[in-house]
């Protein structure tokens, strides 16, 4: 249980009474709050999830807080469709992404800390690929992972990178907007869903007149957002998207499934052009002094062998091509996962949790691996 005490006096002058909980989760670097009725409010710190020293909720409280932030057009999204996304700004160096949503007839909040700086790929313990498959100026770059992976965060230093180095426009499209860029070398046009414009496929559907050269698309979800995406990519941009799958393999199978069944087809050869690289990630507690947690990392290129397998269906073999591809700068999960405990910076037991195939990750680390030599 945490020390954080959340049953002290409130003043008008902290603002609304959610913002309490806001600072708990500030104050003991938390990097998620929940609050449900029956439980006590919860911080998620370093990965797992501690109760605080809060009252337990009621349906009455829970209202109160979350109806104490919400807009009267937020509230009134929220009451007819049971659940708003948004952006919410504790100060000017603390804000966080939150989702007020119904269940069993109750109210739920979840909100996740975002860092208002946005970190340079380099302090990430991301590979360096990273900065040479941002600077190229055409495909589609996905950066895929379970919920909480940090796929927002690696995604935006890759949009500061592009900034800092490029001359050219970015128009991002998110729900929320969760960091705030700065205008370096690049101009930056942010398009938040539900406030500047009404959904993703209304801001697609514009978004050639805008004059883009880098796209950022907040998440692949549906056959119009995959296909207005490859679309751009196809036609000279660099579309850089977010997708919920555990790895380059399934997010490629994931993709083509979004679409009816006789469009995949169509789907596969079009991936198949557009491709540029997809970014697998997981975060795993960190033992390393002054590190939380760190990134363990799957990067899968699209060279001609990759796009071979994609094209004929075979991205089950992809894990295999990747391991052979290590010089081209491609890398798995478990080689990313081996470094990491032989440098110290993840415990064994953590990193067998997250490893595809423990057994696997137990022969790398005495030097045996795979052949997979002669894949095609």
């Amino acid at each position: 249980m945490t020390s954080e005490n959340l049953t002290d006096t409130h003043t008008p002058e902290d603002g609304p009474l959610l913002n309490r909980f806001f600072r708990a989760a500030i104050k003991t670097r938390a990097s998620d709050l929940h609050l449900k009725v029956g439980q006590r409010p919860k911080l998620r710190i370093q990965g797992q999830l501690k109760d605080t020293t809060g009252d337990v909720l009621t349906r009455e409280k829970i209202e109160q807080l979350v109806f104490g932030v919400l807009t009267a057009e937020q509230k009134e999204f929220f009451l007819r469709t049971g659940t708003v996304d948004f952006a919410y700004e504790i100060d000017e160096e603390n804000r966080f992404r939150v989702d007020i949503f119904r269940q069993r007839g109750a109210i739920s909040l979840s909100a996740r800390r975002v860092d208002v700086e946005i970190p340079p790929l380099e302090t990430l313990n991301l590979p360096q690929i990273l900065k040479e498959i941002s600077a190229t100026r055409q495909g589609l770059v996905l950066v895929v992972g379970p919920t909480g992976c940090g796929k927002s965060t690696t995604i935006a230093s890759m949009i500061d990178y592009i900034n800092s180095i490029r001359s050219c426009h970015i128009v991002t499209i998110e729900d929320p907007i969760e960091y705030l860029f700065k205008d370096k070398k690049a101009i930056i046009s942010q398009r938040e869903v539900g406030t500047d414009v009404d959904s993703f496929e209304e801001a697609l559907k514009y978004l050639m007149r805008q004059d883009p050269d880098v796209v950022f698309v907040g998440e692949m979800r549906d056959p119009y957002t995959c296909t207005a995406a490859m679309r751009a990519a196809e036609t000279g941009h660099l579309v850089l998207a977010t997708m919920h799958a555990a790895n380059a393999a399934q997010a490629v199978q994931r993709l083509v499934d979004l679409f009816p069944q006789n469009e995949r087809v169509l789907a596969r050869q079009t991936l198949t052009v557009t491709i540029r690289a997809i970014i697998a990630q997981v975060l795993l507690p960190s033992i390393a002094e002054g590190v939380d947690r760190i990134p363990a990392v799957e990067v899968l290129l699209a060279n001609p062998a990759v796009k071979k397998l994609i094209s004929e269906a075979r991205e089950g073999e992809l894990p295999g091509l990747i391991r052979s591809c290590r010089e081209e700068g491609m890398q798995d999960i478990t080689d990313n996962l081996c470094k990491l405990i032989l440098d110290g910076s993840v415990a064994p037991k953590e990193a067998y949790k997250y490893a595809p195939n423990p057994d696997e990750l137990k022969m790398a680390l005495k030097g045996i691996r795979a052949d997979t030599s002669g894949i095609l």
